[in-house]
Formats: C-alpha cells, structure tokens, sequence
C-alpha cells in the first residue's frame, strides 16, 4: 500500500493520483473500471478540480488496493505486515530486511500479474 510511505501527498487527489501510478494504470484504465466514459473525470478529481462523492471514493479505494481514510485524509488506521514485523522482538534486523525484500518481491509479482491480464 502507498500509505506506508512517509511522504504521504497532502491532497486527495495528489493521493489517488499516487495510488493509481502504484498500480501501474493509467487515468484512462481507471475511469473504465470506475465506469466514467472519459479520463477526464479523473484527471480533474486527481487535480482536486472536482469534488469526490463517498460513493466513488469507496469505490476508487477498492479499485487501487486502498483504504478509504486514507485517500480522504493521508492517515492510516491499518497496521501493515512491515509496520507489525518491526515490533515482533523475535527477529533481528537482518531477519527483517529479508521477510522485508520477499514482501516487496510478491508485491511487485502482483502488479506484473496484473498488468498481464488486462
């Protein structure tokens, strides 16, 4: 998830806009999986030129693998498999750097899997 990145976008659209380059669409890609006939709705709302309806936004976020606090607000309530890695006392660093990269590998497996079945 993009949230876990500490440079969070201070927008909601900066933020989707984020998220949606993270799962390698594109804003045309998007707009037909949300059902717009356009990309433009989507370029507008990721300039913060348009207001973003809860509906939608529940929508967007499940369409690009997001929680929806965290599109409206940059703030997170979920605690990621790094973030509760990192507090389990019972690996050492180096032990977390490596679960750490395997994660990071299946995450990137995911989207080329992905990006192939479209």
């Amino acid at each position: 998830m993009i949230n876990e990145d500490k440079n969070v976008p201070k927008s909601i659209g900066a933020r989707i806009k984020a998220a949606r380059e993270n799962e390698l669409l594109t804003q045309s890609e998007l707009a037909k999986l949300l059902g717009y006939t356009s990309p433009t709705a989507i370029s507008l709302i990721e300039a913060d030129e348009r207001s973003v309806k809860v509906e939608t936004l529940q929508k967007i976020a499940q369409v690009l693998h997001q929680e929806v606090n965290y599109l409206a607000t940059g703030e997170s309530d979920t605690t990621t498999v790094k973030t509760a890695l990192r507090a389990d006392s019972s690996f050492n660093s180096a032990d977390i750097t490596k679960i750490e990269s395997f994660i990071d590998y299946l995450m990137d497996q995911k989207k080329k899997d992905a990006r192939g079945s479209r």
